[in-house]
């Protein structure tokens, strides 16, 4: 059985970006006039100089951008072409390097790369220009210098109590901020930087672990909407086709245990913008190995052929191609043995910030943290073994567009195991 939830751009229903696409232009203009203000007397980072230099020296690189902007339509009269040069594409990115994102309650960007790159990336140039590995590793540079800004002082200008601001009735309804640690006494609530503000813990006593004690049940490792529940899988597959079927042997980048899971059983759930961004065991049991994966950021399926430069979801896909952490844990119940738990981040700042203790032979108690995304990421998988799920406590994986769609806790009961394979 596999539960589709093909055709929805879980970037826009996770509320990274805009659900109007009008929203979304309206933040671009506003974007684009804030860099033609400041003109060529704005200093290029150096991350971008060298970015520059990479496309000045190579080719290769110089015709992938400029064709993926050159292919971008504009033929529909909601797409106002704001991208005319890799010049300009390198002026929009380094406005961005001294931003946080801000509280939208009705068109929100928290992931304002994703936004100016977002139609390239679906264009041939752009399929191809994303899995480039020497782009791949200058937007990696990119995102860290972002990063390293995220994870600064400067960055907490945000949270302030203005209507784009962290510490708006709005934000704080939207987050569900008194469930989170913090100081309301302090300016910026404690925090020292927005990855801090980002990665936020639960106060003492929200999301207990359901059944602590019963190995048989399987918690939620994420605070998520589900997305798909695939059986049978296999160990190779076409991820690229429009079904975006999953394939182990990729997902798991070749690791020794992939036979393990061979016909067995996937499931996937998304993150959201305002939601919880750390990480928990779904199991009890010991860590067999964990290690981060390096992969693309803005790559997506070109399954779609020549819609393909709609927004379409690729979620399935990412699972195979992007940067992700991979933890392996051999679960104290012997009839779930081996359990793989990939968190996969996607687009901005893709850090999958592995827990210091999760190394080989660490045990970890069932709900206990593994890691947490530093800004990004946005889906995660677990599977397991065949034979292993008696149940999941889901009646249906909702479409992703159902407004409705339950959110699961973290540390809740996702589903049961059986009692022999």
């Amino acid at each position: 059985m596999t539960t589709d939830s093909d055709g929805v751009d879980v970037r826009r229903r996770a509320g990274w970006l805009p659900d109007d696409q009008e929203d979304l232009e309206a933040w671009l203009a506003g974007h684009r006039e804030r860099v033609e203000a400041k003109g060529e007397q704005a200093v290029l980072h150096p991350v971008l100089i060298e970015f520059q230099e990479l496309i000045d020296s190579d080719p290769v690189v110089r015709m992938y951008l400029n064709q993926m902007i050159a292919q971008v339509p504009s033929t529909k009269s909601y797409r106002k072409r704001h991208l005319h040069s890799v010049e300009q594409l390198l002026r929009l990115i380094n406005e961005v390097l001294t931003m946080a994102p801000e509280f939208g309650e009705s068109a929100m960007v928290a992931t304002p790369l994703a936004a100016i790159l977002d139609w390239t990336m679906g264009t041939p140039a752009g399929f191809a220009a994303y899995r480039d590995p020497q782009i791949n590793a200058m937007l990696k540079k990119i995102l860290t210098a972002w990063c390293e800004f995220l994870s600064s002082g400067d960055s907490l200008y945000v949270l302030n109590d203005s209507p784009s601001g962290w510490k708006s009735a709005a934000a704080q309804r939207a987050v569900g901020m008194e469930q989170f640690e913090y100081d309301p006494q302090q300016e910026h609530w404690g925090f020292t930087s927005w990855n801090d503000f980002f990665t936020r813990r639960f106060a003492d006593g929200e999301r207990p672990v359901d059944f602590p004690d019963d190995d048989k049940v399987i918690v939620s490792a994420c605070e998520s909407t589900p997305y798909r529940i695939s059986t049978d899988v296999k160990r190779q597959d076409r991820f690229w086709l429009k079904s975006q079927p999953y394939s182990l042997e990729d997902m798991l980048a070749n690791d020794e245990s992939v036979d393990q899971f061979i016909g067995g059983t996937i499931y996937q759930a998304f993150l959201s913008a305002t939601n919880y961004h750390r990480w928990h065991s779904p199991v009890a049991g010991t860590i067999v190995r964990a290690f981060v994966q390096d992969g693309t950021y803005y790559s997506e399926a070109d399954a779609e052929g020549a819609d393909a430069v709609e927004p379409t979801n690729s979620q399935s896909y990412i699972t195979h191609v992007a940067t992700r952490a991979i933890i392996l844990i051999q679960a104290d119940d012997p009839v779930i043995g081996l359990v793989a738990f990939v968190p996969v981040g996607m687009v901005e700042v893709s850090s999958c910030m592995i827990g210091p203790n999760v190394a080989p032979g660490y045990h970890v108690a069932k709900g206990e943290e593994l890691g947490y995304f530093q800004f990004g990421g946005s889906t995660h998988c677990l599977v397991f073994r065949p034979g292993v799920i008696s149940d999941f406590t889901l009646a249906a994986i909702p479409q992703p567009q159902d407004p409705h769609a339950p959110l699961v806790h973290v540390r809740s009961k996702l589903a049961i195991a059986n009692t022999t394979v």
